[in-house]
């Protein structure tokens, strides 16, 4: 069984900077896609940012120019950097993974970002 444990979150104000990262409990995986999603309180799940193995990164409208994904194949890590954040980014980051059709997710850490 993978677990992913994600880490960073936090209460920032407004135009404030936080750094999460995710790490997968088995490095012997080789992930397709590594991928932050987030949850606003009574919203749909939605994704922010998404990295393939291979480097193609892609981001939520709302979110380019403002967040930044990258990812460790060696150590199975995925971070997303926020940058510029605005109150409407408030809500519950999750860590997400794929690999040949097995998909796991992470426990979600807060993120609160006062006006």
């Amino acid at each position: 069984q993978v677990q992913l444990v994600e880490s960073g979150g936090g209460l920032v104000q407004a135009g404030g900077t936080l750094t999460l990262s995710c790490t997968a409990s088995r490095r012997s995986i080789n992930f397709h896609v590594m991928c932050w999603y987030r949850q606003a309180p009574a919203q749909k799940r939605e994704l922010a940012a998404t990295m393939d193995y291979a480097g193609k990164r892609q981001y939520a409208d709302s979110v380019k120019g403002r967040f930044s994904i990258s990812r460790d194949n060696v150590k199975k890590m995925v971070t997303l950097r926020m940058n510029s954040l605005k109150p409407e980014d408030t809500g519950v980051y999750y860590c997400y993974a794929d690999f040949i059709g097995s998909e796991y997710w992470g426990q979600g850490t807060q993120v609160t970002v006062s006006s």
